[in-house]
Parts: structure tokens; C-alpha cells; sequence
């Protein structure tokens, strides 16, 4: 007997294109039997995890149990970091995680979710895995046209996604353009602010720490995750923040023991070693003006990038420099799926693997 189990699934589901993660290094070795590769693709933190994580780890010793399922120890470290008490946070697998639980909790085919166009591509993902109306908002010079999105907002909408700084193009809203929306958004639309590359952006005097506002806003939600500047990729551990009845219906839809017990405790050293997380910004600073500095010799244009990443303008499709670069054994990221088919996105990486790229692209351009 044979059936169409397409047909068997959920409209939102059978329609939905996978996420495409960046190329991984052992893929790619697979592929081309290469042994040098670099991965410049993921936003991942070159450093690899801080001593003090792999020293936590390695005296881990009990995996035969179950872990805290609540992330108690966790939660009280994060609760200490943003002042708050702990029934404000909720615990993710990675912050995407977070991301699901929200349109799980307060969307269904009856709403509409707002996002914009070139942003993350998990919040279309989840709208459209719940049913929801997708009101994707033109952007404005790539980044959020806020007044647009506030414009959008309808007595069906009821949830907003708002990336800052915005993967993957890297711009970023400042204070008072962020304030003002969340001062002007309706009691009935659930505003999250996904902050994944915090720490990058926040050496910027106008970037906003939504945090702490979560007083002040009961419809908002800021993420964060340990994927990016604390360098536990691999892990998969991000958090949301909110107001305590938000956190308690996004617990009611979280999956027991979402997060291992490896992560857990590697989250709360990494979130105890500032001298770690001061050197990734200061890496990221220096390769982010490494990069910038080779584009302009090349006469690139690229889109200026709070994150630990930039998004660079070849003027023409980039397949064919995408696919030359990782015959050399350099991994950069596509967005054509983005609607930026121009673009390639470029992680930061260590000193050495930001001038290999340089000088592979270098060659590639000249040929």
C-alpha cells in the first residue's frame, strides 16, 4: 500500500524549505579531499572554546543521569548577569530554540508575524511551520525600516521579529529607533529582539541593551546565545529573556531537558570568563578592519557590520567565486538565499585565516 505522506503532514510543514546550514570543514573534505580548510561561514568565534569551558567539561563526570532540567545553576548565573530574577529566563537549545517556543506559544494560522526582508532566516521557518501569515517588510539599505514594520501591524498580528544587529547583513538599530518602537507597538504584539551577536555590537555607544527593559515592555522578549562570542557553537545553548508570564508559557511548550548537561555547565563557566570574551571582541575588531581594508584595495563595496561577520558586494552572482574559493579550501557563506545573490558572506576569522582568504579571493579576482 503506498500513500503520499507529503499530503499526511501539515500544510505549513509539507511547504517548508530546510535550513541550510553554511558548509561544514569535513564535508568539504569529504568532497575534495582537502586537508587545509579554513570555515569562514558560520559566524562561528575562531578561538575556539576558553580554557576555563574545556576545564569545566573535562570534570564532568556523571552523564549517566539526566541533566537539571530546569538549568537552576545556570539561571541564577544569568539572572545575576542581567539583574533580574531567574523566572525571566528560559533556557534554549542554542537561541533558536526561543525562537520556536515563541511562534509554538502565541502564533497559529489565524496571525500574521513580522519580520524583514534579508533577516534571519528561522523566523520565516517558524512562521510558516505554525501556519502564520508571513508580512515580510522591504528593507532599508538592508537593514530594518522600523516605521514600515510599525505600518505592517494589523488586529491579526502577533509577533514581531526584530534582529539587532541583523544576520546576515549586520546592521544594526540603535537606542532611541528601537525605544520607539517598542513604545508604539500594540499590547497584543509579542516583540522579539534577537540579540545573538550582543557582545560584538555592544562596544557601539548607541547600541541598545533590550535587557533592560523588561520592566518596562511586558510584550517584549530579548534572546541571547553562548553560539557566537562565547565560542560554544557546538554546545547549542541560548536563553530568552522576558516578562515572568511570558517565560512561564514558554516553558509549558519547552522540551524536557533541552539543554545536556555538558552545555549547561560550560555555559556558566564561559559566562565567568570576561578576559575570553574581551579578546574575541578585540580578534573581531582587528579582522573586521583586516577585511575592510582588502575590500576597498579591491574595490568592493561591503555592508558595514556590527557583528562578527560582513557581507561584501561583488556586483554580479557570486556562485562561481563562492565555488572557486572553497577549491582552494576556504569556506564562505552564499545568501542568495537571502535575496542578496551578490553578496557572500564572510565570518571573521583568526589573523591567519582572514589573510589566507585575502589572498585567495586576491587570486581568484585577477584570474
Amino acid at each position: 500500500m503506498s500513500c503520499d505522506l507529503f499530503s499526511l503532514a501539515t500544510t505549513g510543514v509539507a511547504g517548508l524549505q530546510p535550513y541550510h546550514a553554511g558548509k561544514s570543514i569535513e564535508e568539504l573534505q569529504r568532497e575534495l579531499g582537502l586537508n587545509e580548510i579554513i570555515k569562514l561561514a558560520s559566524n562561528e568565534n575562531p578561538l575556539g572554546p576558553s580554557q576555563k569551558v574545556l576545564d569545566a567539561i573535562a570534570s564532568t563526570k556523571n552523564l549517566s543521569r539526566y541533566p537539571d532540567g530546569n538549568g537552576f545553576s545556570l539561571k541564577e548565573a544569568l539572572a545575576d548577569k542581567h539583574n533580574i530574577d531567574i523566572d525571566h529566563i528560559t533556557l534554549g537549545n542554542g537561541s533558536n530554540d526561543i525562537l520556536e517556543m515563541v511562534a509554538r506559544a502565541f502564533v497559529n494560522i489565524q496571525h500574521q508575524v513580522i519580520y524583514s526582508q534579508h533577516s534571519f532566516s528561522v523566523y520565516s521557518i517558524v512562521t510558516q511551520a505554525v501556519g502564520a501569515e508571513h508580512i515580510v517588510v522591504p528593507s532599508n539599505e538592508w537593514g530594518h525600516d522600523l516605521s514600515a514594520m510599525l505600518a505592517a501591524i494589523t488586529n491579526k498580528t502577533r509577533l514581531m521579529f526584530i534582529a539587532n544587529p541583523n544576520n546576515p547583513t549586520g546592521t544594526w538599530i540603535d537606542s532611541e529607533c528601537l525605544r520607539h518602537l517598542l513604545e508604539n507597538v500594540p499590547a497584543h504584539v509579542i516583540v522579539l529582539v534577537d540579540e545573538a551577536y550582543f557582545e560584538y555590537a555592544s562596544v557601539e555607544e548607541n547600541y541598545p541593551d533590550a535587557s533592560l527593559w523588561l520592566n518596562e515592555f511586558r510584550n517584549l522578549i530579548v534572546t541571547r546565545t553562548f553560539s557566537k562570542a562565547y565560542g560554544l557553537a557546538g554546545l547549542r545553548v541560548g536563553y530568552g529573556l522576558s516578562h515572568p508570564d511570558i517565560a512561564n508559557l514558554l516553558n509549558r511548550v519547552r522540551q524536557p531537558f533541552n539543554n545536556n548537561s555538558l552545555a549547561l555547565i560550560a555555559a556558566e563557566a564561559a559566562l565567568h570568563d570576561g578576559n575570553y570574551i574581551k579578546h574575541s571582541i578585540t580578534i573581531n575588531q582587528s579582522g573586521m578592519q583586516t577585511l575592510i581594508k582588502a575590500f576597498d584595495s579591491l574595490g568592493l563595496g561591503f555592508i558595514p557590520s556590527k557583528g562578527n561577520f560582513i557581507c561584501v558586494d561583488f556586483k554580479q552572482p557570486t556562485e562561481g567565486i563562492y565555488q572557486a574559493l572553497m577549491k582552494t579550501g576556504i569556506i564562505v557563506r552564499s545568501v542568495a538565499n537571502y535575496g542578496m545573490p551578490n553578496h557572500l558572506r564572510i565570518s571573521i576569522g583568526l589573523e591567519s585565516e582572514n589573510v589566507r582568504f585575502i589572498n585567495g579571493l586576491t587570486k581568484i579576482m585577477a584570474e
